[in-house]
This record gives structure tokens, sequence and C-alpha cells, in this order.
């Protein structure tokens, strides 16, 4: 490993293209940093549920906001908005809808590995 890694979202190393979703995902330290767009209309229980089977996004997330809003809901019974500049930790056990006109676009920097795949 070199003691500096740079990469760049213009070339990822793989991109996933669900339902009103893109996933862009690039290789850093030995894992992986996701560049998440969901469109107007997105929904975890409508788009991502049929790709990986759960009732419920099982993806522990860490990461930040960079446009639109997004709300979720744990299995717990909470819930909250994501908005521009929102850095947030969801546990698994939600599900989250886009709730602005524009897309909600996210850096994560845990969770790209496995988020939406099956």
């Amino acid at each position: 490993m070199h003691a500096i890694e740079i990469t760049d979202f213009s070339a990822p190393d793989e991109v996933r293209r669900p339902d009103h979703t893109r996933i862009d995902v690039v290789k850093l330290a030995g894992g992986e940093v996701g560049r998440y767009t969901f469109e107007p209309g997105w929904r975890w229980s409508e788009h991502i549920k049929p790709i990986v089977g759960t009732e419920t996004c099982q993806t522990n997330h860490i990461g930040y906001v960079v446009s639109g809003t997004l709300h979720v809901e744990g299995e717990d019974g909470s819930s909250g908005d994501l908005t521009s500049g929102s850095v947030y930790h969801i546990a698994p056990g939600h599900d989250a809808w886009v709730t602005s006109a524009e897309p909600v676009v996210v850096v994560e920097f845990q969770g790209a590995a496995t988020y939406a795949k099956h």
C-alpha cells in the first residue's frame, strides 16, 4: 500500500444501476467508498428490496449528503430526514425514500462494498 492514494469517481471501479439508482464505487485503502445517486421517486423497499431479498435494508451506513433530501425510518420507530450537509450513521433495519424534487446524492464510507447486491 502507498502512503498516498488518490482516486476519482469519474472512473469508478464498479458501477451498479438498480432502477432509479446509480452507485459508483471506488476502492481505497483496502476498502470501498460509494457515491449513491437516488432519483426522485426512489424508495429502498421498492427499488432495492427485490434485489437483496430482505424486508428492510441490512446495510450499516456511514456517510455524507451532498444534495437532496432522504427520509429514513428504522424498524425501531426512529426516523429522520437527511439533507445537504448531513453526516449520518444508519444502523441495519430501515427503509428510506427520496422526498426532494432533486436527486439525492450521498458519499458513503461504510456500506458500499455490499449495497444493492444479491
